[in-house]
């Protein structure tokens, strides 16, 4: 047992020895500054998962317009390509506009063949008002004319009376009687033709004005038909128009099928543009809305470009993603598994993306959404880390001393 003891004696030296080297400089603050590090991203994924909610269940969206014709015919040139990027009001596509200007010349000549219809009866009415202002002044002559025949009639009724009285007192001669009848008797029939020509005259105004009536429906239906040619010159312009086909926006070109020679109808997709402005769709499980609200600021990594963006919450959708889906779910029926459902968030993005990468719908992004009003910013965070890191290395140091000094 003697001979054992020595072998045992170097053993607390070595010992000495490694917690010496724990103690060195060499090793001691690069340990220090590596448990400072490590402190530091520990204290950054506390920090988020208290207070930001994140989910890789995000993609870009954005308002994809398609393009179609008014109005059908062949494809005379397309003036874009896939992906180009357009400006609005930029010439996308042209249709044949050969047909669409004749129609136009065709509603042009129409009009004009109504408009010259409709100065005819303007004309025909201002005679026919002549008309019957002549009518009327006839009319009134011819009144005048039979009053003043009325009125020799009566006279000479009452010579007749006289003459009949002293031919029976044998006071006149036969002859002056027969004069005096034939006077009454030509002068009732003179009182009787001018009545005649007062009822004639009278229905000549009724007939000149009936004329002016029917001359002012005419007329009032050739304007309505030079309107509707007018109306008909509109809509063949608005036609004519319609054969170029202008970008309604800014955007990039996809999904382009227009070629030249091609027919199209109306209505056929020719080309979609993507506008610039985009935003980001993340659903977000059920359980992470309990403090998720608009207004909050968020962090978009996008995929393709492996970079941050700062974004806010704009609006959260009123019901899951699941209930708008064409064939909702029917809980009512069957066994029933309780699901977390997804809840569409919408996050717009509050700096420009990189003009020189397309970004469009369908890409993947990671969104982080801050949904607590309080968040320990980095500085602060690597401070903590230092200081427990520090107080670590303190205590380290305090304890490894201790037990050098036994």
């Amino acid at each position: 047992m003697n001979e054992n003891k020595p072998s045992s004696a170097p053993a607390p030296a070595a010992n000495e020895a490694k917690l010496a080297r724990l103690n060195s400089p060499w090793v001691f603050w690069p340990a220090t500054a590596g448990l400072a590090v490590l402190l530091y991203f520990a204290l950054s994924y506390l920090n988020l998962f208290l207070t930001h909610e994140s989910t890789d269940d995000a993609f870009i969206e954005a308002h994809v317009v398609s393009i179609a014709p008014r109005v059908g015919g062949q494809v005379l040139a397309v003036h874009v390509l896939d992906n180009q990027l357009v400006h609005s009001n930029d010439l996308l596509v042209e249709i044949d506009p050969a047909t669409y200007a004749i129609t136009a010349a065709q509603k042009k000549t129409s009009a004009e063949a109504q408009l010259a219809n409709y100065k005819a009866y303007l004309a025909g009415y201002e005679l026919m008002r002549t008309k019957v202002a002549t009518a009327e002044a006839t009319a009134e002559q011819a009144r005048a004319d039979a009053a003043a025949a009325q009125a020799t009639d009566t006279r000479a009724q009452a010579d007749y009376q006289r003459n009949q009285e002293l031919w029976k007192q044998k006071t006149i001669s036969a002859q002056e009687f027969d004069a005096a009848q034939a006077a009454a008797t030509q002068s009732a029939a003179n009182a009787k033709a001018a009545e005649d020509n007062v009822q004639v005259q009278a229905s000549k105004v009724e007939e000149a004005k009936a004329t002016v009536a029917a001359t002012e429906a005419a007329i009032a239906t050739a304007l309505a038909q030079w309107q509707e040619a007018l109306t008909n010159i509109a809509a063949a312009k608005l036609n004519l128009s319609y054969t170029k086909i202008y970008a309604p926006c800014d955007g990039h070109v996809t999904r382009k099928f227009a070629e030249p020679g091609n027919y199209v109808e109306v209505g056929q997709q020719l080309m979609s543009i993507v506008p610039t402005e985009v935003w980001v769709v993340a659903n977000f499980k059920e359980s992470q809305l309990k403090h998720m609200k608009p207004g909050q600021r968020a962090a978009v990594t996008i995929d393709a470009l492996d970079r941050s963006f700062a974004a806010h919450v704009d609006s959260i959708q009123a019901g899951s993603g699941a209930a708008f889906s064409l064939l909702p779910p029917e809980n009512a029926t069957g066994n029933y598994v309780k699901v977390v459902q997804r809840v569409p968030v919408k996050i717009v993005f509050d700096e420009p993306l990189p003009a020189d990468h397309t970004i469009g719908p369908g890409l993947s992004v990671v969104p982080d959404v801050q949904v607590s009003s309080f968040s320990l910013p980095d500085w602060m965070i690597g401070l903590a880390a230092l200081i427990l890191a520090g107080a670590a290395a303190m205590g380290f140091r305090s304890a490894l001393r201790r037990k050098l000094n036994r």
